[in-house]
């Protein structure tokens, strides 16, 4: 070979090397990650997904792309992303923080695989259509954590048993809000405590409900499930140490920021679940053959630093309950 005709196909070849890249690079699967929370309130989860992506074989940036979406509580914004997600046609949804992103999910796709993660019942909200065989193009995690209110509400009963008024806050724009109400409700009625039922989906709104709950006076607080509420976490407990008042939550992280109790899952378990179940899909798992799963073990946190700081005894039976204890 001549060395002019060397030269030129040598740099025929270096040419194309770009194109090469960008060839690979574009046919990287794409997930769409969109969630009802915050990017600031979940950095410590996003960890937790992509150790279950990377044990399918999958790390961001070398052989999947992730597009992230976040509502930061504002659930109308929600369908508006979904739609986004499937215009740019990723892979595969994964649609978590609470049931109003799968919902937005499911309204926006037929075709494209969901992963969701909420805290409801996937069947009765029309998601899935069994938990043994969801069908269609459906599939996910279910942390129960919106069934657990009766359950915080007895453990906040035992904490403070003589307290006259339970304040109880709650965001009428989630969906499951209504019957986390009427629960409530009902195991208040069974046990005879009065509550005052504070509500907000605005910060606005959860200003007027703080103003609210201090001018009742009450003397304990229960902060239901709600992705709202996890993004204005140290807000919220921030007001429950102002007014003195002992509180209970869903997740661990609100106990880690100061709160009192937390009755819940291990949130940071699921998200790593989200990135097993989205990797399997990536490597051509069908979501209909794929049951749904729902998370079975509950924590009981107890922060005993504020529980001190507000002069609260925690009874030894209550202490024998917790899964863990900060001190």
């Amino acid at each position: 070979m001549r060395r002019r005709e060397f030269i030129t196909l040598l740099g025929g070849a270096v040419a194309a090397w770009p194109l090469a890249a960008r060839a690979q690079q574009s046919a990287m699967p794409v997930i769409g990650f969109m969630s009802a929370r915050s990017p600031e309130d979940s950095v410590h989860l996003l960890p937790a997904f992509h150790r279950g992506l990377a044990e399918g074989g999958f790390v961001e940036g070398q052989n999947v792309t992730i597009e992230f979406r976040w509502a930061r509580g504002q659930y109308d914004r929600l369908p508006e992303m979904a739609a986004d997600l499937v215009n740019r046609r990723v892979n595969v949804l994964t649609a978590v923080g609470g049931d109003p992103s799968p919902r937005a999910a499911k309204r926006a796709t037929s075709a494209i695989p969901i992963v969701f993660g909420m805290g409801g019942d996937p069947v009765s909200d029309g998601l899935v259509e069994s938990f043994n065989r969801p069908g269609g193009n459906v599939t996910g995690i279910t942390l129960m954590t919106n069934l657990m209110e009766p359950k915080r509400f007895s453990l906040l009963r035992d904490l403070v048993p003589d307290a006259p008024l339970f304040g109880v806050l709650l965001n009428p724009s989630f969906p499951p809000a209504a019957r986390q109400l009427q629960q409530i409700e009902e195991v208040a009625r069974s046990i005879g405590q009065r509550i005052v039922v504070a509500k907000a989906s605005t910060d606005e709104e959860l200003d007027a409900a703080f103003a609210a709950l201090a001018k009742e006076r009450t003397a304990a607080l229960l902060v239901t499930a709600d992705p709202y509420f996890d993004t204005r976490r140290d807000r919220i407990v921030a007001f429950a140490e102002r007014q003195r008042v002992p509180a209970i939550y869903q997740f661990r992280e609100y106990v880690l920021a100061g709160g009192l109790l937390s009755y819940g899952i291990s949130v940071t378990n699921a998200y790593h679940q989200f990135g097993v179940y989205t990797s399997n899909i990536l490597k051509g798992a069908k979501p209909a053959d794929m049951p749904v799963q729902a998370v079975s073990k509950f924590e009981l946190i107890i922060n005993l630093k504020t529980a001190k700081a507000l002069g609260v005894k925690i009874s030894d039976n209550l202490l024998s309950l917790a899964d863990e204890v900060i001190e």
